[in-house]
């Protein structure tokens, strides 16, 4: 596979047409040693994943993409930001991979941290191993309830700073 950079503009130019075609929409093709970012399409209703990344590949047989070297994921219709040193996206298994020192945080607070997690986007389940001898870290934000099971209201913040004109 010859990576995209290593690529004339006019093959780069037939590759982005080519990759609209099963779905995808691969974002910037950037100069070496500069961020990369590919978004892609992840389902019929147009909802964005984007990643960026020191270097990214596409293999069009098999539909994944995979970004090394300071990787960054935004996917705002799941509420999700990531970053580790890898990143790998399975279009067809509608699945990514990610290793190396991976943080993961939902709008809301809850966060992963660990060396390799999976997620499944159909399922909207995360799977995280740590690395050897170590333990994965989880947070998550927990609704306090009274005693009658009902979910408490959280009392009104008061401001912490005041303006005065």
């Amino acid at each position: 596979m010859i990576p995209c950079y290593k690529l004339p503009i006019s093959q780069i130019r037939r590759l982005g047409l080519a990759l609209l075609i099963p779905g995808f929409l691969l974002g910037t093709f950037a100069i070496p040693n500069q961020l990369q970012t590919a978004t892609a399409q992840t389902s019929t209703e147009n909802r964005p994943l984007t990643i960026r990344a020191d270097v990214q590949e596409y293999d069009a047989k098999t539909q994944v993409i995979t970004a090394r070297g300071n990787v960054q994921m935004f996917y705002p219709s799941r509420q999700l930001q990531a970053t580790a040193a890898q990143a790998q996206y399975f279009s067809k298994e509608r699945r990514i991979d990610f290793s190396g020192n991976v943080y993961i945080l939902q709008q809301g607070g809850n966060s992963i941290r660990a060396e390799k997690v999976t997620y499944l986007i159909d399922e909207g389940r995360f799977v995280a191993l740590p690395q050897a001898n170590r333990q994965v870290e989880s947070i998550y934000m927990v609704e306090e309830s009274n005693n009658n099971g009902q979910t408490a209201t959280p009392a009104p913040q008061t401001p912490q700073f005041k303006r005065s004109n």
